[in-house]
């Protein structure tokens, strides 16, 4: 027990916990990516509702829920600690600066980065997770997907939250890949494939929901959205 202490104490112990925690956020976001896309099927919500269910009333689903919010506290927690500590190790700002010579641009924003990510996550959760499963709702969780992304500002702070986060997780796989060692030439077309498909390809599928329910979902969509596609976007 001492020995984990100590290594997370130190600036690599953390790194690692980083990594380890936000592989398996990464793992989690293509489960539930793999889920939200059964609000595609024209089925008016049928299999999005039952895979809502099986979320709710499986055993095993809960307890990985709590291991989840355990990885999201940890990581946080660890990326917050580890922004401080180089706080502190430079004082100093840089006197002139050069991006070619100085810690990377992402580097550099990863605490604003991570900041708007966690944001996002709160209002993802308050909009979602909580009236359907702790506050209750009247609404079947197909009707509350399609009534939040009604809105169009809702789906434009949306929109703008994942290519964010896209960007945090480009930079969070590069140092995952540099902590564990795997950054070598042998691995580099694989890692940027994977890497590629976490940053891009998973924030543009989210991205794709408020887009179909905001144009194509017209049958059932609010006032607002009505008057929106008819006349354009409201003042």
């Amino acid at each position: 027990m001492k020995s984990l202490v100590s290594l997370y104490s130190s600036s690599i112990g953390k790194k690692i916990v980083m990594g380890l925690t936000g592989l398996f956020l990464c793992l989690f976001l293509v489960e539930h990516l793999a889920g939200n896309l059964l609000l595609f099927a024209n089925d008016n919500g049928h299999l999005y509702e039952e895979y809502s269910r099986i979320l709710v009333s499986n055993p095993i689903i809960r307890a990985i829920e709590i291991i989840l919010f355990l990885s999201l506290a940890g990581h946080a927690l660890s990326g917050v600690v580890l922004w401080i500590q180089n706080r502190r190790a430079r004082p100093q700002k840089y006197k002139e600066f050069r991006l070619d010579e100085n810690t990377e641009l992402a580097s550099r924003i990863t605490m604003l980065g991570g900041s708007i990510v966690f944001l996002f996550l709160v209002v993802h959760l308050s909009s979602f997770f909580f009236p359907l499963r702790i506050t209750g709702t009247p609404m079947t969780a197909y009707e509350l997907v399609r009534e939040k992304f009604s809105n169009p500002w809702f789906g434009l702070f949306y929109l703008v939250a994942l290519v964010i986060l896209g960007y945090h997780l480009k930079h969070g796989f590069q140092s995952a890949f540099q902590t564990f060692g795997l950054v070598n030439k042998r691995y580099k077309a694989l890692l940027d494939a994977v890497a590629f498909f976490f940053w891009f390809l998973l924030p543009a599928g989210f991205g794709s929901i408020p887009v179909y329910f905001f144009f194509f979902v017209k049958n059932t969509a609010s006032p607002l959205v009505l008057r929106t596609l008819e006349h354009g976007w409201p003042v």
